[in-house]
């Protein structure tokens, strides 16, 4: 309890003044069709390179960290930055930037990753045993303030620096450091070390008092960090991590969708921008008669559903306006009776419904490439409705709640201020994804993501192909 409650201190802290100043953003670059004359396709191009460019714009020029948040400015997200550095692969893909502009962005990101000191100090250093901390000074690169080395951020940010590995397969110099160096920073990570001696592994670990108090369980987005784990030719799991992590899901029906439940969208859509879950089936879904993909699909379809159904009374919601998951929020208050949040996990699954109104776009656009034709109607309902108070030079701000109508600049509803790295990343990944193929194709090609999903145990379509 001693630092549960130190750590949600901490968390406080950075949320309320470690964020004030804010950084000037261009407007729109380019602008969206007009409100009342959407073309939906047109609306999705400019909504890819819009999200695109907030990790091409705002990505610091020395270091290629890539900050929590913005306008406001933060310190840097380390899934962020594995986010922005597949990204990058997008934008060259898609013409938003050459392959020399992206290999350069790449390297030098890469090359100060390496150069950040790891050790058990708690200052000055940017990581240790080959995890990172999961925020970053924007300068400096070293640990901001208290936080936690974090496992799942570092395997978000290993699943990036791996989708460049793949991808940047070029004889140049430049090439070749990036794919050196991406395997240096991927083979240092110490797997083992992060179980603590435990059958399921650590969510983080402090220099100050040792490993977080909690371990992964239960179904969530977790399934990135334990296949990276299992696939590692340094410091491999053992394959009995899988099925003990699996023995702890949740299978149950809501709104009608039998599935593996947990609440809010990301952990339904995180590890699925790098893995290609169709068609393959580890011996827990070969039972359930549905794979990874098919489960998020009804996730995001009971999610859905909550939201249509609307128990709470809030206002907005429609066939169109859904999606709860993690997001900012109007503020910690209770108004008119109903209790609201700032930073939340919001979700809606069988065993958890955590809601005050406040959708986020990322719901429906990281599960784009589970529900596409709902997602794009989402999306571009949410851009008809609240046009330019939602939607800006980065594409779509981070949430927005038509209940909160509190407070003199909130009487048309609340709408965050700030768009959030780990929330524009889903959006314009999966997308992509959907379009294309174009991350799951790259991993395919990668032998540690390959070799981590075999150890899992999965079978069938590409694996077997």
């Amino acid at each position: 309890m001693k630092y549960l409650l130190k750590y949600c201190i901490v968390l406080f802290l950075i949320f309320t003044y470690g964020c004030k100043s804010e950084t000037e953003l261009p407007q729109n670059p380019t602008t969206p069709p007009e409100v009342s004359n959407l073309d939906t396709l047109q609306f999705i191009r400019q909504l890819k390179e819009d999200t695109f460019h907030f990790f091409w714009d705002i990505a610091d020029n020395e270091t290629g960290l890539i900050p929590d948040r913005a306008p406001t400015e933060s310190f840097s997200s380390i899934a962020a930055v594995g986010f922005g550095l597949t990204a990058y692969i997008v934008g060259v893909e898609n013409g938003y930037i050459s392959r020399f502009e992206a290999v350069q962005r790449v390297k030098k990101t890469l090359e100060f990753l390496k150069s950040l000191p790891q050790s058990n100090s708690s200052i000055q250093v940017g990581g240790y045993k080959g995890f990172f901390y999961h925020f970053l000074d924007m300068n400096t690169g070293y640990r901001y303030r208290e936080v936690e080395l974090s496992t799942i951020d570092t395997a978000l940010l290993m699943a990036g620096i791996l989708s460049c590995q793949s991808y940047f397969d070029g004889d140049t110099e430049d090439e070749l450091s990036i794919r050196n160096v991406a395997d240096e920073l991927y083979r240092a990570v110490d797997w083992q070390w992060a179980m603590n001696d435990k059958a399921k592994m650590s969510l983080g670990w402090i220099p100050e008092e040792g490993f977080l108090p909690f371990e992964w369980t239960g179904y969530n987005e977790a399934m990135i960090l334990y296949i990276l784990g299992l696939g590692s030719p340094t410091y491999p799991l053992d394959e009995s991590v899988w099925p003990a992590w699996t023995s702890t899901y949740e299978v149950g029906s809501f709104q009608g969708f039998t599935h593996i439940n947990f609440g809010p969208l990301f952990g339904h859509q995180y590890s699925h921008i790098y893995i290609d879950f169709r068609g393959i089936n580890d011996d827990y879904t070969a039972t359930l008669g549905f794979d990874y993909f098919e489960n998020s699909r009804r996730a995001t379809l009971s999610n859905r559903a909550y939201c249509i159904e609307n128990p709470g009374r809030f206002r907005g919601y429609s066939e169109n306006i859904w999606g709860l998951t993690a997001s900012d929020g109007p503020g910690n208050v209770q108004e008119g009776g109903q209790v609201f949040y700032d930073y939340r996990a919001r979700g809606a699954a069988r065993n958890y419904q955590v809601d005050d109104g406040t959708i986020a776009p990322t719901a429906a656009g990281g599960s784009y490439a589970f529900t596409p034709e709902e997602s794009k109607k989402a999306l571009s309902a949410m851009y008809s409705i609240y046009g330019d108070r939602l939607y800006g030079a980065y594409g779509f701000k981070d949430a927005f709640n038509p209940t909160y109508i509190y407070g003199e600049t909130n009487a048309a509803g609340w709408i965050a201020k700030d768009y959030l790295g780990i929330d524009q990343g889903p959006i314009l990944l999966m997308i992509e994804n959907h379009e294309s193929e174009l991350i799951w194709s790259v991993m395919k090609k990668n032998p540690y993501i390959r070799n981590g999903l075999i150890r899992a145990g999965f079978e069938g379509g590409w694996i077997d192909e």
